[in-house]
């Protein structure tokens, strides 16, 4: 029995170690695999040339051309070693790691140094090699300060010393390391701190590189250039003491750089730095391509290709436009209430001169300039040179950048309230294309707000043909007829009175429909819009902008009569949209900016131009927002705000000739709106071809442009000399007329009916839904004496024509001749005004 016992635990012994041996065996023969297979696989990461580099997205335009690469905060170069001037090695080894070439990954001298140093809390210096910083870069997590970090980087350096040469680790770390502002890589980095790639480096360059590589914010030389310089000559001593270069050629390069040093320029990111043909239209992509693409970061290093609808020669034309006018906006401005300053202060001048003298108290004279310098001016002109100076001198730069930065707030609050910005987009009609974008005056890290597709802003008259659409869809009203413009009050739900205003006051009686608009009348446009209805105005309203009923009351769109003055909020692209609409025949138009995506192998990922169509062809009839007949007669409403209304004048500046001489002129065809107060200066116009939008005001409102700023005179010329510019290489193209549906006729400016030879030169043309067209000859021309000479001619014109007396005699109701008037529907052609004497291009102030 005691045997037994003993045989038994001999073998339950036994058990245990067999099961113990295996487990260790199995423990020992996975991490032994690990290490094995990350090893073997090592090469294949380490080597510059088969990393799965991050690649920069590019954006293109509709033509192929490069508009800008998307890098987000990294920007990332490749360079070869053997490209590398050695100076650049010499001073990255001066700085990091002397002793680079003999060690082996690791020194263990370094290490013992910098543990002893953590210790007794003094700094004698890091402990990790190159191939230490590049391996933990690599493999690690170089903000986790533990212990196993370090033993976990070691090993991998050891790996990477085994498997590749010096030189290809230091082409890695120079490639692959973070040199602040945004930049990985030498190369990126050179061009960032000094506009120019890594092989024209200099000494002084180099220099101001590696110490990047400690504490790239701290030694920021546009930051903290004291700190920088004073890093930067203990480099430089280090490079001559080394043997590197001489005193002289240190001394030399120091000197030129701090010499051409631009002192003005802040910290910003490489993004922001990035060569870019269109900013405002990029960062729209930008934030587009983050609602397609799941994790940011795919956007800035995976390589895609972005095929977008930008034309790069109508940007150019829109930028330059833009910052025309809206720098002579703000000349404009800034003199009128320059003008006010000194009509304010004129009274007090003299008594303050006269007690400046009496009692020798200079500090409270008053003089018109004085009167008119601001805080800002001071401070740019006096403070801020002094404190340049003692930042050099004495080592202030934080008192310097908190001195800048908090005037820099005051002045940004102050500048949404006292500096007129501008925003335009365009659109191809047919497509929906943004062709061009401005978001604002000036792109950059204080000034990214892309106003043409962010903001909301009142539109002002703008607004008034949304609704004149439905008005005309109603046919209780056409072109012709014929509303009074005088003061009227109408009454609000409540009962209480509203009395609309026309621009400064001015009334002019009984005008047409197509005047009251192409001239921006209140009155009458009140007066439709409460013959139309709130309902069918706001509705038709938002199916043009596109804004769902769930906006309505956000947006302002309530059943309340300065609705029908723009008194609500909408963005510059959907008023864009609604205007392009009308030129496209009454079929949505959604805007876009990306056609497709591709991936770094050419192949589509994503085509929202696609979707976009197969969306509306989804929606069917529903795709067509008017009838392309009440689109054609809004168009055609629309072009007599450029023959004789508020853009008058803007049309000529689409008149071209072709290559053997002969001219032609595209029409043309828009709004203008200015807003209560003068805030907001707007004109919307679009051609057969494109639809563009401008707007210019304040960011915050309150404020006023003044009585000379306005959609007329501020963003009518920026409109037509824009369109003017993308205009001029497209050949002759009218606005398509509609098979059927539509007539035009000529009718008396003043009665809105056909017109007599009484009428004189008070004619125009205009064009009507079929059916809606008037029938009966004017009565406030009419005269019997007249009529009787009118009617003889016309017999005589009958007989001519085959007609005989008897049968021209019986006319009641007189039928007019179709040599006369065209189609015998009583449209008197363009020849015959010009046969009777009249202007057929006449339109009546």
């Amino acid at each position: 029995m005691i045997r037994n016992t003993i045989t038994g635990s001999i073998k339950k012994s036994t058990i245990i170690e067999i099961a113990l041996l295996a487990f260790f065996a199995l423990v020992t023969g996975g991490t032994l695999g690990w290490a094995l297979s990350e090893t073997i696989n090592i090469k294949n990461t380490e080597y510059i040339t088969e990393f799965e580099t991050a690649l920069p997205t590019k954006l293109l335009d509709i033509n192929g051309e490069l508009i800008t690469e998307l890098a987000s905060d990294e920007k990332r170069e490749i360079i070869s070693f053997e490209r590398l001037p050695r100076l650049v090695v010499n001073t990255l080894l001066t700085r990091e790691d002397r002793v680079f070439y003999k060690h082996r990954g690791y020194s263990a001298k370094a290490i013992v140094r910098a543990v002893i140093g953590q210790a007794l809390h003094l700094g004698l210096g890091g402990g990790s090699t190159l191939t230490q910083q590049i391996a933990g870069t690599l493999y690690c997590d170089r903000s986790d300060r533990s212990i196993k970090r370090k033993i976990k980087e070691l090993w991998w350096a050891m790996q990477m010393e085994r498997r590749l040469s010096k030189n290809e680790i230091l082409e890695t770390y120079l490639n692959r390391i973070y040199f602040g502002g945004g930049t990985y890589g030498v190369n990126a980095a050179s061009k960032y701190y000094f506009g120019h790639d890594a092989t024209k480096i200099t000494p002084a360059e180099a220099a101001i590189l590696v110490i990047q590589l400690s504490n790239p914010a701290y030694y920021n030389p546009f930051d903290h250039p004291n700190r920088a310089m004073d890093r930067q000559r203990d480099v430089l001593a280090s490079m001559v003491n080394g043997g590197y270069i001489t005193k002289a050629d240190a001394d030399e390069s120091f000197d030129e750089y701090w010499a051409n040093f631009d002192y003005t320029r802040t910290s910003a990111s490489a993004y922001f730095t990035r060569d870019d043909k269109a900013p405002w239209f990029s960062e729209y992509v930008r934030r587009e391509l983050g609602n397609m693409i799941y994790g940011s970061e795919d956007i800035y290093t995976s390589g895609f290709t972005v095929n977008t609808t930008l034309d790069l020669s109508h940007q150019a034309a829109a930028q330059a436009v833009m910052d025309k006018y809206i720098s002579q906006a703000n000349r404009m401005w800034r003199r009128e209430q320059g003008n006010r300053a000194v009509t304010t202060f004129s009274p007090y001048v003299p008594l303050s001169e006269l007690i400046a003298l009496t009692f020798d108290l200079p500090g409270i004279k008053l003089s018109a300039e004085r009167a008119q310098k601001t805080a800002n001016g001071a401070f740019v002109d006096q403070i801020n040179p002094v404190l340049d100076t003692c930042s050099l001198m004495f080592g202030l730069e934080d008192l310097k950048m908190q001195i800048v930065n908090n005037a820099t707030k005051i002045s940004q609050a102050e500048s949404e309230r006292t500096t007129i910005e501008g925003t335009m987009i365009a659109i191809e009609n047919d497509t929906g294309y943004i062709t061009a974008l401005v978001g604002g005056s000036q792109y950059g890290q204080s000034n990214q707000f892309i106003r043409a597709v962010q903001s909301r802003f009142q539109p002002g008259s703008t607004f008034k043909p949304l609704y004149y659409s439905a008005a005309i869809d109603s046919k209780k009203f056409t072109a012709a007829t014929i509303i009074s413009d005088t003061p009227t009050v109408f009454h609000k739900s409540d009962g209480t009175p509203y009395i609309p205003q026309n621009f400064k006051g001015v009334y002019r009686g009984n005008v047409q429909l197509w005047y009251a608009l192409a001239h921006s009348m209140n009155v009458p446009s009140i007066k439709i819009l409460d013959a139309v209805g709130f309902d069918a105005a706001i509705d038709r309203a938002a199916k043009l902008l596109g804004i769902p009923q769930k906006e309505y009351r956000e947006r302002s769109f309530i059943p309340v009569y300065p609705f029908g003055l723009g008194v609500c909020d909408v963005r510059p692209i959907e008023m864009a949209r609604a205007f392009a609409i009308f030129a496209n025949g009454g079929k949505e138009v959604i805007p876009m900016a990306i056609r497709t995506v591709e991936d770094r192998n050419g192949n589509v990922i994503l085509n929202p131009e696609r979707d976009i169509l197969l969306a509306q062809q989804q929606k069917g009839s529903a795709a067509q927002i008017l009838s392309p007949q009440t689109a054609y007669v809004m168009t055609q409403l629309l072009t007599n705000t450029v023959k004789s209304g508020t853009l008058a004048g803007q049309g000529a500046k689409l008149s071209y000739k072709t290559e053997s001489g002969k001219s032609y002129a595209i029409p043309l065809a828009g709004k203008t709106g200015t807003t209560q107060n003068w805030a907001d200066a707007w004109t919307i116009a679009f051609s057969p071809y494109y639809t563009s939008a401008f707007w210019f005001g304040f960011d915050k409102r309150g404020n006023s442009l003044g009585l000379n700023i306005t959609g007329a005179s501020l963003a009518g010329p920026a409109m037509g000399d824009f369109m003017g510019a993308i205009h001029k290489d497209l050949p002759s193209k009218d606005f398509p007329v509609p098979a059927s549906g539509v007539i035009r006729a000529t009718v008396c400016t003043e009665s809105g009916l056909l017109p007599t030879p009484e009428c004189g030169n008070h004619i125009t043309t205009q064009w009507f839904l079929e059916g809606t067209a008037p029938t009966e000859i004017c009565t406030i021309h009419s005269d019997k004496n007249a009529t009787a000479v009118f009617i003889d001619r016309l017999q005589k014109e009958m007989y001519k024509s085959g007609f005989g007396y008897d049968h021209a005699y019986d006319t009641s109701p007189l039928t007019i001749p179709s040599d006369l008037f065209d189609g015998g529907s009583g449209k008197q052609t363009e020849d015959d005004a010009a046969d009777s004497g009249a202007d057929y291009n006449y339109l009546m102030e």
